[in-house]
């Protein structure tokens, strides 16, 4: 009798209510996460629910409704997008930094070369006094161009000796002569065949224009790498990438694991999926930052840059001072070309300007102090390293997203890897778009690269050309991003200028296959027209 009364009281208490295995879970973790990021609790479940409705995560029990689950997709993407964005702000920062302490540099040094015009041509006694504007426009030019300006610094320069011979010539010439406008601009015009201040303005010329040439081309080129970093950083995320990140970043939220983090290597696979063409910047992008820190360096090479600009005062001095020492041979040659003014005169130097030429200073004594060679040093050292630094950036921006998503390497084996918490097996893809055509996370497809990164990867292009010839002293204005145009500029520009109506930057020529078919379509034509009047003779017959 005792037995069944035994077995009648474990089955009622088998029969109590109770926690047993596998009841349902309760969401209250997750209703609480999901109001944080700022949705509301309508229709989020109070108990774990079955997953069929899931499109993004994997299937079984879940907090997660369909409305909830593309809720926290669409966040995913924001911010993820959020962290790209804050990358490129920090990377676009550094370039303008290095833009302010460039400019500031090269400002100051313009700035003291000009103040420094006084003290070393005030011994020209009124040729400078009196022609002080003279020096000051051409001062101003140089900082025009260095601003970006379009105007031919080869001609400007050209210009300013002219006209410094004018003016010597007329101060320099007996009072009892009288030079006419035409006159004077006759004997402008002997600057380049008669060369009366020596080779100092061919070698002033080439050293200046290669100076400013690759400071506003390496200025331009801070500028057009931090423009980059803006837009591509703006790039939106493709919904295939959205669905990935909820997948690694949220699916874990909803299956009760809140506190498990994707696996690292999984976390690779979807940003390197996600930043695919992203990631196809590198190699044009690395090959502009390594031409611009070979213009850089090659602002301390000889003639350094702050002698260049230091110096621009000396080189006037002493190529003033060399027509003065020449200037009897030089006027008698002017008289054969241009014949004798007004009054005859030998045209030689007054007893006032013999006297002012003694104990000139030469540009080759000229050194600047040794400070500013360190200062040179120290910013080109700067700049260099800045710049290394920024070489690597697209192919590691996966890593530094990954830092602050994934797990840390000593959590590997328990982590989440898209399915549940365990190793992620699959192997990391390799870098850009063309590498992602086995990963298991994004579906991409291969064959539509993203045409707004792909612009940007043309203009890193044309710019590291602009650079290359800038080392040469060639300030090219590239107007085509194609390899068989542009080049390295030949046949572009002549002296350095570049033709103005040249196409559209991204205008492509029409395609040659389809002119050739619509020319063969027509000659078919044609013939079929000719052979039309033949038929019908011979059909009447």
């Amino acid at each position: 009798m005792r037995l069944p009364v035994l077995l009648c009281v474990l089955l009622c208490l088998s029969a109590a209510p109770g926690p047993v295995a596998g009841a349902d879970r309760s969401c209250t973790d997750l209703r609480q996460f999901y109001t944080g990021k700022g949705f509301t609790l309508v229709e989020v479940p109070q108990t774990e629910i079955s997953g069929e409705h899931l499109r993004m995560c994997p299937q079984g029990p879940t907090c997660c409704t369909s409305t909830m689950e593309e809720n926290l997709g669409g966040l995913s993407a924001r911010e993820t997008e959020g962290l790209i964005k804050e990358a490129g702000r920090s990377l676009q920062s550094a370039f303008n930094a290095l833009h302010r302490a460039f400019d500031t540099y090269f400002t100051e040094l313009h700035g003291r070369s000009e103040r420094s015009l006084q003290e070393i041509l005030s011994p020209l006694g009124p040729l400078y006094s009196q022609n002080t504007r003279l020096y000051g426009d051409l001062y101003a030019d140089l900082r025009q161009y260095y601003r970006g300006s379009a105007l031919n610094l080869d001609e400007n320069l050209s210009e300013f000796w002219s006209r410094l011979l004018e003016r010597t010539f007329k101060i320099s010439a007996p009072t009892d002569v009288s030079l006419s406008e035409d006159y004077l601009e006759c004997v402008a015009k002997q600057q380049e065949t008669l060369r009366p201040f020596g080779d100092i303005p061919r070698d002033m010329k080439a050293k200046l224009i290669r100076a400013f040439v690759t400071a506003r081309s390496f200025v331009l080129g801070l500028i057009v790498s931090g423009e980059v970093v803006r837009k591509v950083s703006q790039v939106h995320l493709s919904p295939e990438c959205m669905k990935a990140l909820m997948k690694m970043v949220y699916c874990p939220h909803c299956r009760g694991m809140a506190s498990v983090k994707p696996c690292s290597n999984y976390c690779s696979n979807v940003i390197k999926g996600c930043l695919a063409n992203q990631a196809d910047l590198n190699p044009e992008w690395q090959n502009l930052i390594d031409t611009m820190i070979q213009v850089a360096s090659s602002f301390s090479t000889e003639p350094s840059l702050d002698v260049v600009l230091s110096s621009i005062p000396a080189r006037i001095y002493e190529a003033v001072h060399f027509l003065q020492e020449n200037m009897g041979t030089f006027t008698a040659r002017v008289y054969q070309t241009c014949g004798t003014p007004g009054e005859p005169g030998t045209g030689s130097p007054t007893p006032h300007e013999q006297k002012k030429k003694s104990g000139s200073l030469t540009a080759s004594e000229y050194k600047p102090s040794p400070t500013a060679g360190l200062r040179l040093e120290m910013q080109v050292s700067d700049l260099s390293s800045k710049l290394r630094e920024m070489r690597q950036y697209w192919t590691q921006l996966p890593m530094a997203l990954c830092s602050k998503l994934a797990a840390g390497g000593a959590g590997q084996d328990k982590c989440w890897n898209g399915i549940t918490k365990a190793r992620y097996l699959p192997e990391v893809m390799g870098d850009g778009l063309a590498n992602q055509i086995n990963n298991p996370e994004v579906e991409l497809d291969i064959t539509k690269p993203d045409m707004t990164i792909r612009q940007q990867i043309m203009q890193l292009k044309i710019m590291s050309n602009r650079l290359k010839n800038a080392l040469d002293g060639n300030d090219v204005d590239f107007q085509d991003a194609s390899d068989d145009i542009s080049g390295s500029g030949s046949g572009m520009c002549v002296g350095g200028q570049c033709s103005r109506n040249r196409p559209g930057l991204y205008a492509y020529a029409p395609d040659n296959n389809r002119v050739r078919g619509a020319a063969a379509s027509q000659t078919r034509l044609s013939g079929l027209l000719l052979l039309l009047p033949l038929a019908i003779l011979l059909l009447q017959r």
